[in-house]
């Protein structure tokens, strides 16, 4: 930035001048030399004695010969050091005579005088060297009377005295003469004074600038760094004022600022610390601030106030905010108990500690012969057991006739610090008797055309004898009013006299003498159609026939021996349960994912909503952990189903870990809640180094949670971003190698992700990449909230990064995937950029089915290209699988020569797709063959013309080559040099391929 055009300027302290010579000090005859010289014409310089204003004795030099036509005379200076200045200043006082007033005057008179000066590295002056001419003097300035004389009274004229200052630059030798040139005046040079200018010492935005001489031009500007202030620091570098040439401090650049601990004081000249009883936290102008209340400082600069004892600070509290202390217990507790529901209000503690994040945990204990004990999990409290804002909480799911001791706990922020125990109140209550608890699982035993049969754990809390159980039904299509009742002693009932292929909703409770506990919820199963029951029947037959021939085996075998007979009917029963079995649906379904090729010893992926009851997968497949090993620590995002959070697990006799935490939010429907456990349900059946590891769900109390391993730097995408160019080209490699090896495993899995994305890649401190966020984008409603994913056939997409088939056929396999994970190769090699820029979801759809892909990203090898364009490849069949992505990738990082090779950019004209219909260029033998087949055989002789006649000249093309050959239409132009794109990757891959 040109700093002359700065308009702010710093007014300083006046500027300092320093004097070289002053004629006026002169107390002998000054001795200057004169041309001509004194005696040898009348006309030259004449030194005489005179007086100033003050009547003091000066001397000066006076010359009058106005009668004679070419004066010349000229008067010259001693030699005078210039002591280091690059600009000097002269300032003259003079009289003039009025040409007018003089009688009788020629016309050569005159009213001014040029002023002159000569440099020297020394005195070496002469009475004629220099010579008395314009070269080699070098003139300042022609000098002109503001005012002249021209009356005479008795005592002789009436001189009126003018002052003039000049100065000249920039100047270089050790010194320099003046000389003053007449030329046909009548005048008298009363008094010279030389000297330079230089900005004084000052203080300015906390630092000391020295002293600093002015610049050589009158608009130079002389840069002076600044030194801050004792106890100050830089805030904006570099500190700088510049001189200008006038002397005054201009143009501030960068301060200093007193530190933590200091205050600025006396206009900001000094920095002193705090005094006791008084702090600053941070750098800055702000004066220190008195200690907060309930603490205090140990030392004089103090930066923080400690508490005092009994007191204390949370982590996120601000220095400034007083020190706090625990709350008192919490008044008035009031229970109201309902069977074996309970309802306990109460109030806020007297003291709340000087706090106002109070919050209330609730300790339930049951009490027996043998003492009081911790509550069971089976125990439910609304909204929750920890962490209650409000002054209430209901608690059900007790025991009937059980004594129980109810603490109240009142905490804050900083209870955690203190080494007491928190303040509480408690309650003792006794439960009635009450009805059983829901039936939380029913499971489909069998089915036939007609009939179903049905059955059911016991309620988690019997509360007594279960009498029986009743189970309501009616079709789907039907309401409540119209369902019909079948009463059971046992947990298992037939319900015949039902539609073939009907829908029916089922809903249970069990009774004891307190009566009937609620319905469990809906659940939904169908009876065979005709065509299932004619299939079953055919398919059971050869197992009827095979069974009745081993039961005639086992009968002629009997008499042989024992063992046979043991193991025959071994197999029936085998054969009866398989055949009872034969017509579940969930049987149907897990079929469907197992009959894919798996290797020897390989689990094979499970779909959680092949159970009939979602629940059954969770406690099949995730750990349940109790909430009182969970402690929440800061809420870090924000999920489709509720917050993201960091927070502590501690499970019991295992050390404690930082976990993610996911919890579902209040007010949530059943299906959501089925949704955002199927995740869990998910990742629990995964155990590979790159992918998320779930740690386990907490379902039985509020708020239900997923936690899984915390991942410290985040999702991979923005991670890439905050860090764009800090990594190797080894270290991207590594981290696309850790995906694809995820990837592999859960390929092998027959697990599908279908939202393979970096948003959707989790990055750890040592730089691990793990697959995460199952199952969760297929369940999204059909809106626009959100770009990523559009509607395309009845469901939401992630367009950018979802292949072809997937978006038109919605075929998702591990291929789909595969296309997937080139988009991720690409978003990682660009360091986050969104794949497609701004191009619409549309305008993406026809650019992939013109056969166009995504150009290589800046500094990408040509290999790692090569192998997104592969795995972008338009029949499914033909892109690479992921272990051999992962053999691949692995061959880079072991030779990484192969890196090495670079896609060069064009130049001239930006293309932002690679068109991947072009053919290859190797398949051809000359430039004319190429050309004829990408349909441009019109520029043949253009290209032979311009010495374009081999593709290793072609191949480096640019679009300034492209208009010299003489291609002009815009089509043309940008099909030829995509192709020449195209034949440069191409090259660039046969290269490293040799390497």
């Amino acid at each position: 930035m040109d700093i002359l055009w700065i308009l702010w300027i710093l007014h300083t302290a006046l500027a300092l001048e320093e004097t070289l010579m002053d004629s006026t000090t002169a107390t002998a005859e000054l001795g200057w030399t004169v041309f001509p010289v004194s005696g040898t014409s009348e006309n030259s310089w004449e030194e005489v004695s005179g007086y100033d204003e003050n009547m003091n004795t000066i001397r000066t030099y006076q010359v009058c010969n106005v009668f004679d036509a070419n004066q010349n005379n000229w008067v010259r200076t001693k030699y005078i050091h210039r002591r280091g200045a690059q600009r000097i200043h002269v300032e003259m006082k003079f009289s003039v005579r009025d040409c007018s007033s003089i009688p009788r005057v020629p016309g050569s008179c005159k009213e001014t005088f040029n002023l002159y000066y000569y440099e020297s590295d020394a005195d070496t002056a002469t009475k004629v060297h220099p010579p008395w001419m314009e070269n080699p003097w070098m003139k300042v300035d022609t000098i002109a009377a503001d005012e002249s004389f021209s009356q005479v009274d008795l005592g002789g004229r009436v001189m009126k005295i003018n002052t003039e200052v000049r100065s000249f630059g920039p100047v270089s030798r050790n010194g320099f003469y003046l000389a003053f040139q007449d030329y046909g005046g009548c005048m008298s040079l009363i008094a010279v004074r030389v000297f330079y200018r230089k900005c004084p010492r000052a203080i300015r935005n906390g630092a000391i600038f020295q002293e600093t001489l002015s610049g050589a031009e009158s608009t130079s500007l002389v840069a002076a760094r600044g030194v801050c202030i004792p106890n100050a620091e830089e805030v904006d570098v570099p500190i700088k004022l510049y001189c200008n040439g006038d002397g005054e401090w201009m143009v501030p650049i960068g301060r200093c600022m007193c530190k933590a601990g200091h205050e600025p004081v006396d206009n900001g000249t000094v920095c002193r610390a705090c005094q006791s009883g008084f702090f600053k936290p941070a750098q800055g102008d702000e004066a220190c601030l008195p200690c907060p209340i309930n603490s205090r400082t140990t030392n004089d600069g103090a930066t923080n106030c400690v508490c005092r004892n009994n007191f204390y600070r949370t982590d996120s509290d601000p220095i400034q905010m007083p020190c706090t202390t625990v709350p008192s217990a919490p008044q008035n507790v009031i229970s109201n108990v309902n069977e074996t529901s309970l309802r306990l209000e109460w109030s806020p503690p007297r003291d709340s500690g000087g706090r106002s994040d109070v919050v209330y945990n609730l300790i339930c204990k049951s009490c027996g012969g043998r003492g009081c004990t911790r509550c069971g999990d089976n125990v439910q409290f609304t909204p929750r057991q920890l962490g209650l804002t409000d002054t209430w909480v209901y608690v059900s799911d007790l025991l009937a006739h059980t004594q129980y001791t109810f603490e109240v706990q009142a905490v804050n922020g900083v209870s955690d610090q203190s080494p007491h125990s928190p303040q509480y109140v408690s309650v003792n209550i006794t439960t009635n008797q009450a009805a059983p608890s829901t039936v939380s699982i029913m499971h489909q035993a069998s089915r036939t055309v007609d009939s179903i049969t049905l059955s059911w754990s016991q309620p988690d809390q019997p509360n007594g004898v279960i009498l029986d159980y009743e189970l309501q039904y009616y079709e789907k299509d039907q309401t409540e009013h119209n369902s019909s009742i079948v009463r059971s002693q046992t947990n298992t009932a037939v319900i015949r006299g039902l539609k073939p292929g009907g829908i029916y909703v089922f809903q249970v409770r069990a009774r004891t003498v307190a009566g009937f506990g609620r319905y469990s919820g809906k659940m939904y199963f169908q009876t065979m159609t005709e065509e299932e029951y004619n299939t079953s029947i055919q398919e059971k037959l050869p197992l009827i026939i095979g069974s009745a021939a081993a039961g005639l085996v086992f009968l002629i075998a009997l008499v042989v021996i024992i063992i046979v007979c043991n193991r025959t009917e071994e197999r029936w029963n085998q054969s009866r349960r398989g055949f009872e079995r034969a017509d579940s649906e969930y049987t149907d379904k897990l079929q469907h994912y197992t009959s894919g090729h798996m290797s020897p010893g390989m689990k094979i992926y499970i779909d959680p909503f092949t159970y009939e009851d979602p629940n059954e997968a969770v406690r099949e497949f995730a750990k349940e952990i109790d909430i009182s090993c969970v402690k929440i620590e800061q809420v870090i995002g924000a999920g489709e189903f509720g917050e993201v959070c960091s927070g502590n697990l501690k499970l019991p006799g295992k050390r404690e870990m930082f976990v993610a935490i996911k919890t579902l939010k209040s007010g949530y429907t059943e299906k959501q809640r089925r949704d955002f456990l199927s995740e869990a349900s998910i990742m629990g059946q995964f155990d590979h180094p790159n992918v998320i590891h779930l740690e386990g769900v907490v379902t039985k109390s509020s708020p239900v949670m997923i936690i899984t391993e915390f991942m410290e730097n985040g999702s991979l995408d923005s991670f890439l971003r905050q860090n764009d160019g800090q990594f190797t080209v080894i270290q991207l490699v590594g981290m696309l190698r850790g995906i694809a090896s995820g990837m592999k495993y859960l390929a092998d899995m027959n697990y599908v992700h279908r939202d393979l994305a970096a948003r959707n890649i989790l990055v750890n401190s040592n730089l691990v990449c793990k697959v995460s966020d199952f199952g969760l984008s297929r369940f999204l409603e059909d809106d626009t909230s959100d770009p990523t994913y559009t509607s395309a056939l009845g469901g939401k997409i992630p367009i950018r990064w979802t292949a072809p088939e997937a978006i038109q056929y919605r075929k998702f396999t591990s291929a789909s995937d595969v296309w997937s994970y080139g988009i991720v190769m690409w978003e990682v090699m660009s360091y986050g950029e969104r794949p497609y820029w701004d191009m619409t979801n549309q305008d993406v759809i026809n650019a992939i089915e013109q056969d166009y892909r995504l150009p290589p990203p800046m500094d990408c090898p040509s290999a790692l290209h090569q192998l997104m364009l592969d795995c972008w490849q338009k029949d499914r069949n033909n892109r690479p699988k992921f272990n051999q992505i992962v053999n691949n990738l692995d061959k880079m990082i072991r030779n990484p020569n192969m890196l090495k090779a670079m896609t060069p950019l064009s130049s001239g004209v930006h293309l932002p797709l690679l068109d991947r219909s072009m053919p290859d260029f190797s398949s051809f033998r000359t430039v004319d063959d190429w050309l004829d087949a990408i349909k441009m055989g019109q520029y043949k002789d253009n290209f032979a013309n311009a010495d374009f006649t081999s593709f290793d000249l072609v191949s480096q093309m640019t679009m300034e080559d492209i208009l010299r050959v003489g291609v002009t239409l815009a089509g043309h132009q940008k099909k030829i040099l995509n192709s020449v794109q195209m034949m440069r990757a191409q090259m660039n891959q046969i290269q490293s391929v040799e390497v």
